[in-house]
């Protein structure tokens, strides 16, 4: 290969290194789990849903006062209480922080993921669909779509939402 043809290549090379786009390096994180929070319409609503329903665990607490919701821009001045729930015990448990201002949503709940931009649902992978499809019937909460439907292997998808419209899938075997 001659010279020129040889720096041109080396300079196509350049110019597609300097266009593509960043990326986070893995060692960036000191944690590999990322920690979730959801403001709700009522929070003792969705901590019984949560908690009973699902099967997360309250972990803890924890409070914003007015000048630190000032401070970090989360709240522009006004305190909040964050209850943690989590599905396991283990360091990289997610953290499913509720917290709710005491109003609702200022838009209608989506009927389908289509319906809203945003974080629209979560996805659990369970061991057993088996207690979970109790405890939804006996509290009342409607299976979506033609769900369960079994999607591969010995899954099976469940499709239900939480009492502010986040969809929630749950995914494993029926037994």
């Amino acid at each position: 290969m001659n010279s020129p043809c040889r720096l041109l290549l080396v300079c196509v090379g350049l110019l597609l290194l300097l266009r593509a786009p960043a990326r986070a390096q893995t060692n960036e994180f000191s944690s590999d789990t990322i920690s979730i929070g959801v403001v709700v319409s009522d929070l003792d609503r969705s901590l019984r849903f949560y908690t009973n329903v699902i099967g997360m665990k309250k972990t803890g607490a924890f409070t914003v006062d007015a000048a630190g919701g000032k401070r970090t821009g989360l709240t522009g001045g006004v305190p909040v209480t964050i209850s943690v729930l989590r599905l396991g015990e283990g360091r990289n448990a997610t953290d499913w922080k509720l917290m709710s201002f005491g109003k609702p949503a200022p838009h209608p709940a989506p009927q389908h993921l289509q319906d809203d931009v945003g974080m629209q649902y979560i996805t659990l992978n369970v061991r057993s669909l088996k207690p979970f499809l109790q405890r939804l019937k006996e509290n009342n909460i409607p299976l979506l779509g033609e769900t369960p439907i079994p999607i591969g292997g010995n899954n099976h998808f469940v499709l239900v939402r939480d009492p502010d419209g986040v969809f929630v899938e749950l995914i494993g075997p029926l037994e």
